[in-house]
């Protein structure tokens, strides 16, 4: 029986790990090699050895709302894109609320961890670790739970580059980048379309001669400001548009968010249009990107072919000469160093994991990875999903498949992957967000249901369906219920506009046409709903409907 827990690391995910196994009766016990708790928005000026790195003028672009925990909503008075150091500050006090700092070793860095020789009867592991002093120590868990991330070992493939060597300027990794002060004057080649990349070529052009950015593949990019002035994920990221997304072609909605994106600034006059179709690939957030290239302190240009002295040579076979500086943005390798290699299945060319989270191959269930995943959405409410699942199973009231129905689970989505999404070998993980969010909560038990809130709490369904998916609709029932959840989803537009409101003025009202537009949409968005539901659950409804029929009176 699974008691005392490791937990591998106190950022996001390690955080709502912990607080999971408490919930569930577990004894947590977290390693975090740093001083204190946040992982990657821990920010430092000289980046640690296996730990991602931020710079000092990181802002997030997933809002708030759609970005923290599901029993903890993030203060009204917050920015709805928060900068790092407002992060760090949330999840302190989130740790602080939930008595989560007194179960965590700070400075205590995991070494190895490894099944024991009784593996097969206990399922137990041994933990070693080192503290700051050197100091090491073994420890005997009933389970593990890793939480140490996919931005950790930075990429930096020179190999690629030709003549890198000859360079005579600097070049680093974007994961050394902490701000454009050493860019004044320069003249600066970005590799890399990424959302670092974007960021890194905005910032510099401030202060730098000239920014070139260079892409291989191109990338379409998106406002994190959306209709309205709303945040883009409120905006979009809703219940209905992913019945939209499951009823409807995948081309129709390439097709209709490229042109959308395109009627904004137009990708081929741009020099942005990639090779691939919108929602293959989780695009880049950069509001400020476009006019940089319209102002021309950031121009676009082809992969490096070569670098020659202080000459770049691009595959068009154009040149910039005289560069200063080229930061790679080439993103991270991701890496279980304390792991055996037979702990963890391969499949295809990434770490195969049981709906992302369990290896499929262990005897015993008692090793989960919470964090490893990638979606257009925040770590936060994904990890904290994973994790809840996670408790659940090791204190056994969750059963998993056997070892060979789940290595066929772990093959088929990679195959699936592979052919709706372009991965590489650096993020060969991605899943549909709200799609991903609601198969864990059904492995829980939290699952919302619309028809269940359509005749039971009508107010409460039309926010659901219609608003943002936020975190929330996962406390509303089932195991880990919060009482505080209905109000919060309520009240989650009031959290949006309170840091706005900082000029008073006078709100007209809403017309009687705007009314009936409204009405009239939620009529469609109730009718979606049920035959989305009735064409996937074809039973419930008839039999249902059957139950609340008035009955014949009795002769």
């Amino acid at each position: 029986m699974v008691q005392r827990v490791a937990v591998i690391g106190a950022g996001p995910s390690g955080l709502t790990s912990v607080k999971a196994c408490l919930e569930e009766g577990l004894e947590p016990t977290c390693f975090e090699s740093s001083d204190d708790i946040g992982g990657l928005w821990m920010f430092k000026e000289v980046p640690e050895p296996s730990r991602a790195s931020i710079y000092r003028s990181l802002t997030i672009n997933i809002s708030k709302e759609m970005m923290c925990y599901s029993d903890f909503p993030i203060p009204a008075d917050y920015p709805n894109y928060m900068h790092h150091s407002k992060i760090l500050k949330y999840f302190r006090m989130y740790a602080e609320h939930f008595k989560i700092l007194k179960y965590i070793r700070f400075q205590t860095s995991v070494k190895k961890v490894t099944q024991r020789p009784d593996f097969s009867r206990t399922g137990q592991w041994e933990v070693v670790t080192k503290t700051k002093d050197g100091l090491e120590e073994r420890h005997i868990f009933d389970a593990v739970i890793c939480c140490s991330g996919h931005y950790t070992y930075p990429n930096l493939p020179l190999k690629d580059f030709p003549g890198i060597e000859t360079f005579e300027g600097k070049y680093f990794h974007s994961w050394d980048y902490k701000g454009p002060e050493d860019m004044h004057g320069k003249r600066v080649v970005v590799i890399g379309i990424g959302n670092s990349g974007g960021d890194i070529a905005v910032e510099s052009s401030k202060f730098a001669e000239q920014v070139y950015m260079s892409t291989r593949r191109g990338a379409w990019v998106i406002r994190q400001v959306s209709d309205n002035g709303v945040p883009v994920d409120m905006m979009y990221n809703t219940r209905f548009v992913h019945i939209l997304f499951q009823l409807l072609p995948i081309n129709f909605f390439n097709w209709f968010g490229e042109k959308k994106l395109n009627a904004m600034y137009d990708h081929t006059t741009y020099a942005l249009k990639p090779k691939h179709r919108l929602f293959s690939q989780i695009p880049v957030i950069n509001d400020d990107l476009p006019l940089k290239i319209l102002s021309g302190s950031v121009i676009i240009k082809p992969n490096v072919k070569e670098i020659c002295g202080s000459t770049v040579l691009f595959d068009d076979g154009s040149t910039v000469e005289k560069v200063d500086t080229i930061v790679f943005a080439t993103g991270y390798n991701y890496g279980f160093p304390y792991l055996p290699n037979n702990v963890l299945y391969k499949s295809g060319h990434r770490v195969g994991l049981y709906k992302h989270v369990f290896p499929p191959n262990l005897e015993h269930t008692t090793l989960g990875v919470v964090g490893f995943i990638h979606a257009l959405g925040a770590i936060m409410p994904q990890a904290e999903m994973q994790a809840r699942w996670v408790a659940r199973v090791f204190k056994g009231l969750k059963k998993l498949p056997s070892n060979q129905t789940m290595i066929k689970a772990v093959d088929k989505d990679t195959k699936d992957i592979e052919k709706n999404y372009i991965v590489s070998q650096l993020t060969p993980l991605q899943v549909d967000f709200v799609s991903y969010m609601d198969d864990i909560a059904g492995e829980i038990g939290v699952r919302p249901s619309l028809p269940w809130l359509f005749f039971t709490d009508y107010q409460l369904f039309k926010h659901v369906l219609w608003g943002p998916v936020s975190s929330y609709q996962y406390r509303l029932m089932g195991p880990g219920k919060w009482d505080g959840a209905r109000k919060a989803i309520f009240t989650q537009f009031d959290r949006m506009y309170q840091p706005l409101k900082s000029r008073k003025l006078e709100e007209p009202e809403s017309s009687i046409t705007g009314r009936l537009v409204k009405l009239s949409l939620v009529i469609l968005g109730g009718g979606a709903a049920a035959y989305y539901f009735h064409t996937h659950h074809p039973d419930p409804i008839p039999t249902l409907l059957s139950n609340i029929r008035p009955q014949a009176a009795w002769r």
